[in-house]
């Protein structure tokens, strides 16, 4: 008898150290937010092949499983890789080629900057991008005379922080010969007593950005692949690149098949002919990291330059805005996309265009049970309107931080009331379908997703400003908040299958963070310790 209980013990123990599968990677030590339906949250995770073996206890993974590497996470925070619902990685790429202003405090500075580029680097036309008025203090947009007497030789072109308003001096007039008197359907060029000040809005700005001299395709990757390094720093592992042009979708998709993009990009293609030529013959297209399967509309402008199409006219302007897409054109682009199956994401900022597209898409696909088309930043949203997400099947695609950079004079635009009951509801657009994607519209904002999640759960900046929040009741709590940073962009965009949470057979992507998240949303620097795409680490902290 005490043979065969020393036998069974033995036999336990053996057991108990045999490890039994194989694994490519085990990470221990950890506490893994998996954001699954039950809200698990594990010590240990075994990866093979990119994909996730299971996750669990740490003793249970460790014996079950043989890897050929292991990792201790140091009782680090794990989660899924953080989504960019809103981005522009080409933009910003380009921009980063440019004259930075962003931050510029005055008009001055910006001249100063500007200054400061040319010693460096001779050009024929400077380019610059990032000034933003509000800054400086100025509630109306800027006219030229100061560029023009800084620089009266040398054509000069700036364009705004949003990318929805352009300022150039007169030499640039002349040298790209422009006919300041030019009427263009969805844009404007801004006079004051019948002369022209040097603003350009909206569709307007292609007079000049089409005839603008273009950076290499070897310049644009070498900017990309450093701003991917930046993204994954941070987590982000997903990027939905919020409107490509087809020559920058090539650029991208010679990047993937090269395997320089690492970082995963949900493509959306502006309506172009060349695009629709594209959809026809690929259908879905897919290329390693990069998707594409949706159109990106814009149908306005933005507020700060008072672009944005307003059911009522301005607070502090006499006009309402304007569509820079016809309602004619937004519907046919439409019925292409749900011939051929792709989502629409439309840019709506005022409460006109979000009613309008609302509508439209109520009606149009009212046979389709999950498109999941999107509106996206919903900035302005009649509250007779919100229902009609939740009717339509609309995702609202928004960016917290927004708000919180919006609202220095965001009233001086809609006056308070309106503000109040219209402006940045982002709680009352979640709880229509109980889904919302946050993204930061990048550069616009900056990327930081741990700002978007201050902004989102606090309704405060940085500095933690205002006191007690901005219209803290659209506030969206902690979980909510990491959600629509993961699981609820990745069902926004066809991949909840394989990202969003951290579940056997999705893909092994998440980030190992620096420091724990604080459930009060309270801001604090944080960085990515270790970020994993497909089981594969692509950034390390220190390397």
């Amino acid at each position: 008898m005490k043979n065969i209980f020393y036998f069974l013990t033995l036999s336990l123990l053996l057991t108990s150290c045999f490890k039994g599968e194989n694994a490519d990677l085990v990470i221990y030590n950890a506490r893994i937010h998996t954001l699954d339906k039950e809200g698990e949250v594990h010590n240990a995770i075994a990866i093979k092949d990119g994909k996730i073996l299971e996750t669990g206890p740490e003793r249970e993974i460790r014996n079950k499983y043989s890897a050929s590497e292991e990792i201790n996470a140091e009782q680090k925070e794990i989660y899924p890789g953080f989504h960019d619902a809103h981005g522009h990685i080409s933009i910003l790429a380009l921009n980063n080629l440019k004259c930075d202003l962003r931050g510029s405090t005055s008009y001055a500075q910006m001249i100063t900057r500007i200054e400061k580029h040319l010693n460096k680097k001779e050009q024929l036309v400077v380019v610059a991008h990032g000034w933003d008025q509000n800054v400086w203090g100025e509630t109306q947009l800027p006219n030229f005379e100061q560029l023009n007497k800084a620089f009266p030789n040398q054509p000069v072109v700036c364009t705004r922080v949003d990318e929805h308003a352009m300022l150039i001096n007169q030499a640039a007039v002349e040298y790209f010969q422009l006919n300041v008197d030019t009427l263009i359907e969805g844009g404007e060029l801004l006079k004051e007593n019948g002369v022209f000040t040097g603003i350009l809005m909206d569709n307007a700005m292609s007079l000049i950005n089409d005839r603008l001299p273009q950076p290499s395709d070897q310049e644009i990757k070498e900017s990309i692949k450093d701003i991917q390094r930046q993204l994954l720093g941070y987590g982000i592992t997903n990027v939905h690149e919020a409107g490509l042009y087809m020559e920058e979708f090539r650029i991208l998709d010679e990047m993937a098949t090269s395997g320089e993009l690492k970082i995963g990009v949900y493509g959306m293609l502006l309506p172009t002919q060349e695009a629709f030529d594209f959809v026809l013959k690929n259908g879905h297209y897919t290329n390693g990291p990069l998707k594409v399967r949706s159109f990106k509309i814009i149908g306005d402008g933005a507020l700060g330059s008072r672009g944005a199409c307003l059911i009522h006219p301005y607070h502090d302007h006499a006009g309402n805005g304007f569509l820079t897409t016809s309602m004619k054109d937004v519907a046919s682009i439409a019925l292409f996309a749900k011939e051929n199956n792709y989502q629409v994401n439309t840019h709506c900022i005022g409460d006109s265009t979000n009613r309008n597209l609302l509508h439209l898409i109520d009606t149009l696909m009212s046979d389709v049970e999950d498109h999941r088309w999107r509106i996206e930043h919903a900035q302005i949203v009649h509250p007779n309107d919100l229902k009609l997400f939740q009717h339509a099947g609309v995702i609202p695609s928004v960016q917290p931080t927004h708000a919180v950079s919006d609202m220095p004079w965001a009233a001086n635009r809609l006056g308070e009331e309106r503000l109040k009951n219209s402006g940045y509801l982002y709680k009352s657009l979640m709880l229509q379908n109980n889904i919302i994607a946050f993204g930061t519209d990048f550069p616009v904002e900056h990327m930081n997703p741990f700002l978007t999640l201050h902004a989102a759960i606090n309704r405060q900046n940085a500095e933690n400003m205002p006191e007690g929040g901005f219209q803290k009741e659209e506030a969206i709590g902690f979980h909510e908040s990491l959600k629509a940073m993961t699981i609820w962009p990745a069902i926004a965009s066809f991949q909840e299958g394989k990202v969003g949470t951290l579940e056997k057979n999705k893909q092994a992507t998440f980030v190992i963070l620096d420091h724990p998240l604080s459930t009060s949303g309270d801001y604090q620097p944080n960085y990515a310790w270790m970020t994993f795409i497909d089981g594969k680490a692509v950034f390390s902290m220190g390397l």
